[in-house]
């Protein structure tokens, strides 16, 4: 009886700790200006990307030689499947094959957002997992360690390259391949969240009064790895869609035929000096897409960080 008491006043004390910590911390992020306005480009990108289909005016795949390289705000003249003919305005212009640019840049923001999104999501998966074992089980802290040193010591590209190159280029391989070097650095930081937390006198009570493990690190361990895994998760999705635009302008990354930055960045660049279009347009849109990824990380790790709070 007298263990059970101190074991449920633990737990209540911590659950309501962490509840009205959360609900405070949420109160200052909905009004941090870099919160709100990072959150805004990519809720805006989001919604380009569920409603391409609507939003461009042609199949993104059409090749139509006779509409070569025509520069934006183009007025071209093509012919249906029925015979007639129909006008549309080339708004970002064409390519060397004649495709529209402006449905290729709408359509690869879904292939660029699916990869972010993606990869943090698994990563932040894989490294809170692994990080809890390395954190709170002492023997295999040292094994897992090294691993994790050893896949940090190779550059992220490199890695991602050599990866790709194992297996067939697509979408689901270019996943994979930046997930793996990105897993270490999720893996450190929870890592050192574990150990710190573990040492906190409400653990140790909880400890104390035989809280099985499985408990302790859901109740006690793993609310004290959201804030950092939230910031920590979008660092890693504005890294993804950058490495993602890499390995498609190398040419190692998503299939040609399928539109993403990178690859019709990499389609344009030889004629980049006559026709900038090929390349400025996909810049311009991942330019924004990490640029307001990375803003909202900042607004919220100023917002999550306790040192950093009491400057919001």
């Amino acid at each position: 009886m007298s263990a059970t008491l101190p074991d449920a006043v633990v737990d209540s004390a911590a659950i309501a700790a962490a509840t009205s910590r959360r609900r405070s911390v949420w109160a200052l992020a909905i009004r941090n200006p870099s919160v709100i306005f990072g959150g805004a480009i990519l809720l805006i990108m989001l919604v380009i990307a569920i409603l391409a289909p609507y939003l461009g005016t042609v199949d993104p795949t059409r090749i139509d030689p006779a509409m070569r390289n025509k520069k934006p705000d183009t007025v071209l003249t093509y012919r249906l499947d029925d015979g007639t003919q129909a006008k549309r305005t080339a708004i970002m212009g064409t390519d060397s094959l004649g495709r529209d640019v402006y449905s290729r840049v709408i359509y690869g923001t879904r292939v660029s957002l699916t990869v972010g999104i993606s990869v943090a999501i698994i990563a932040v998966a894989l490294g809170l997992a692994i990080g809890l074992i390395s954190g709170y089980v002492r023997w295999a802290d040292g094994i897992i360690m090294r691993i994790m040193d050893g896949l940090m010591a190779i550059p992220p590209i490199l890695l991602a390259i050599a990866l790709v190159s194992i297996w067939r280029a697509g979408l689901v391989t270019v996943i994979f391949a930046i997930v793996v070097p990105e897993v270490p650095r999720v893996v450190r930081l929870v890592r050192s969240v574990v150990l710190t937390v573990r040492e906190e006198p409400y653990v140790e009570g909880a400890i104390s009064v035989g809280t099985p493990t499985i408990t302790l690190m859901w109740r006690h361990i793993l609310p004290n790895t959201v804030a950092p895994l939230i910031v920590q998760a979008t660092f890693t999705a504005a890294a993804a869609i950058i490495i993602e635009a890499i390995l498609s302008f190398l040419g190692i990354g998503i299939p040609p035929e399928t539109p993403s930055w990178g690859n019709i960045m990499a389609e344009g660049r030889t004629l980049f000096r006559v026709f900038p279009h090929n390349i400025m347009y996909p810049g311009i849109f991942l330019a924004f897409a990490v640029l307001a990824i990375n803003i909202m990380g900042d607004g919220l790790r100023d917002t999550l960080d306790p040192k950093m709070s009491k400057k919001v």
